[in-house]
């Protein structure tokens, strides 16, 4: 099969031509984003492939169906960048891979927790220069220390795992109310609680209308002051400029972003040579007690593998005819 792979990158052609010996498809990798200036360069192929930040809503999809493509296949997990009512009416199936390895984002979340609460980011830049001194940098001991998670699907519940073993008293939220969070040790509570009772709040739940800005100045008001806020899910859960203002008044203390609501400009491209134009992620930057990767929670090897495997067996499943287990639907 036929299939084009926007926003790809060295690693992502690398993983995906390794694996690719077992399915046999006809790999094009482009490393432009999809987009309604892109989508022409779809013809000739049966599938696209795309990643967390490509456009796929209805003009997009139109222009790829005009072109051929009957199916779009994630390769990641969210998939609200697809207008999922377009894409049935247009006739085009969209896939995803619904899990990889949910270690990955659990335990970048633990990195970004214990950097900004011990401050070793901070410590090792003042090693380099000769500066030993400790003032600036006391922590907190994780042990008995309440933290609350937002979302208990796969990567919430490693999470909650891993916090037990620091001997953490972990508040959960979720709309499903799993029943493995109750035998990790979870104490399942409704959001006011625990905005209310977390020293660390952590977000893990999908982006949806729902859950879209679920961090506001409303649910500010009612945590901690000096909160620690994780987001390792999706940048729009949080509403930034409400975030900036509570840094600014001290009700957050420590702000560790794995994601941002307008990173599609930034993530994954070389900025170093250019003046960055957000001036709402400038004013992020700006904060000590703010810490932030470029999306790559996801990125280790073990993760990528699972996506490359259950992508292109999404789409081998496609090509065959078979049920797709992995279907997103309207």
């Amino acid at each position: 099969m036929k299939v084009v792979f926007f926003s790809t990158r060295k690693y992502d052609k690398q993983f995906f031509t390794d694996s690719n010996a077992e399915y046999n498809h006809a790999l094009n990798f482009l490393e432009v984003p999809l987009n309604r200036h892109t989508a022409p360069l779809a013809k000739g192929h049966e599938a696209v492939c795309i990643f967390v930040n490509d456009q796929a809503d209805r003009e997009v999809l139109e222009e790829l169906a005009q072109q051929g493509v009957k199916l779009v296949a994630l390769r990641c997990a969210g998939f609200n960048n697809v207008d999922l009512k377009a894409a049935a009416a247009l006739g085009i199936k969209v896939v995803r891979v619904p899990a990889y390895s949910p270690y990955s984002v659990a335990e970048h979340t633990l990195a970004l927790i214990l950097t900004l609460n011990r401050k070793t980011h901070r410590a090792y830049n003042r090693v380099k220069e000769g500066n030993f001194a400790l003032n600036g940098l006391m922590g907190f001991d994780l042990h008995g220390r309440t933290i609350g998670l937002i979302g208990l699907g796969k990567i919430g519940l490693v999470t909650a795992a891993i916090l037990k073993g620091f001997d953490c008293k972990v508040l959960g939220y979720d709309i499903a109310e799993p029943a493995e969070a109750k035998e990790i040790g979870v104490e399942l509570v409704d959001l006011d609680t625990l905005y209310a009772q977390s020293d660390i709040i952590s977000l893990h739940c999908p982006l949806t209308p729902q859950t879209h800005h679920i961090i506001n100045a409303e649910s500010l008001d009612k945590m901690k002051k000096g909160v620690m806020l994780i987001n390792t899910s999706r940048g729009a859960l949080i509403d930034t400029k409400a975030v900036i203002r509570a840094l600014k008044s001290e009700k957050i203390s420590y702000l560790g972003l794995d994601v941002y609501e307008e990173e599609a400009d930034l993530f994954f491209e070389d900025k170093s040579e250019y003046v960055i134009q957000d001036d709402v992620f400038m004013r992020l930057l700006s904060f000590n007690n703010v810490l932030i990767t470029g999306h790559q929670a996801f990125f280790t090897s073990d993760a990528m593998q699972g996506i490359v495997s259950v992508t292109l067996q999404n789409i081998s499943d496609f090509d065959e005819g078979s049920a797709l287990k992995n279907e997103v639907l309207p």
